[in-house]
């Protein structure tokens, strides 16, 4: 699941108006070393190859041949994820600014990248409190040396698969007050929860958790031709990954609130207080031919948590 670099730790930088940051744009390192010995660049992960897809540096020879692989039969791939993070940064914009939620839970955080989720809360309110969670040590090596001079901001080394582990965690009951609501984002990570019942446990398992007034907030790819291409791909890696239809997809969201747009298709989806869409140049990141953008496989949305 993906659920980040030493030296140079943090952010790729937003995207300029005219820059297009492609997989085979990244630079060739002549000599790759993981910067911790538990972190093993001899085969690919998920969170690299996302990282690598959106442009940014975190990421192996292994990692780039696999998502090169993935682009050749997804070649919207690379947009795909620019959208998938605007959905992500105005969420958190629109949860902070317009819902009042000051606490986010960030399961499958992947890599340091463009515009983090603290950043974009504690630009709004520096007392906002984040946690991220990732399977991936290397997301946490790289989090953690970004994250210290943040008090406010913490990184778990956790799995989606086990929520119930993750809930007991005295670090998250410590950090985040279980009290007050809580947004709860789990953005691209829930394919790599393959088994249909068991994705919905954990999804169920979460919200129950969380008190009344909490959000969720989920990004999904469809089936189709391209997603299951490409899920082929990560299999032959030993890497999960499931695309799900558009009924399966809303199982996510039963017994919740849906809040502006609701689930809906990635190239439809609006901020809750901006119904009529981004204004002009308000788009965090380039958002490429419109035309390709509307054939997006995906999908997203934020619901309320009402008990």
């Amino acid at each position: 699941m993906t659920q980040s670099e030493t030296g140079n730790v943090g952010s790729p930088g937003p995207l300029a108006e005219d820059e297009e940051r492609t997989p085979t744009a990244a630079a060739e390192q002549v000599e790759e070393r993981p910067p911790s010995p538990e972190i093993d660049i001899s085969k690919p992960h998920i969170a690299r190859i996302y990282d690598y897809i959106l442009g940014g540096k975190n990421n192996y020879a292994v990692d780039r041949e696999m998502a090169d692989q993935v682009v050749k039969v997804f070649p919207e791939a690379p947009i795909a994820a620019r959208i998938n993070r605007r959905f992500l940064i105005e969420t958190v914009r629109w949860l902070i600014q317009e819902a009042g939620v000051r606490q986010f839970l960030d399961i499958g955080s992947g890599l340091p990248t463009q515009q983090n989720v603290h950043e974009v809360a504690q630009a709004i309110d520096k007392d906002a409190r984040v946690v991220y969670v990732d399977n991936d040590p290397l997301v946490r090596v790289h989090a953690e040396a970004l994250l210290a001079t943040d008090p406010n901001t913490i990184v778990l080394e956790g799995d989606l698969c086990d929520p119930q582990a993750l809930l007991v965690r005295p670090e998250l009951r410590e950090h985040l007050d279980f009290s007050k609501p809580i947004a709860l984002l789990l953005v691209a990570v829930l394919p790599f929860a393959e088994d249909n019942e068991q994705a919905y446990d954990i999804v169920r398992t979460l919200c129950n958790a969380l008190p009344s007034g909490s959000y969720l907030a989920i990004s999904h790819p469809l089936k189709e031709e391209s997603t299951e291409q490409a899920r082929a791909i990560y299999r032959r890696a030993s890497l999960s990954g499931r695309p799900r239809t558009e009924e399966e997809i809303r199982g996510f969201f039963a017994g919740l609130t849906p809040v502006g747009c609701g689930l809906v298709r990635m190239a439809d989806w609006t901020p809750p207080d901006r119904p009529n869409g981004l204004a002009e140049g308000d788009n965090v990141i380039s958002m490429d031919d419109a035309a390709v953008v509307k054939k997006l496989p995906g999908m997203c949305g934020i619901a309320r948590i009402d008990h």
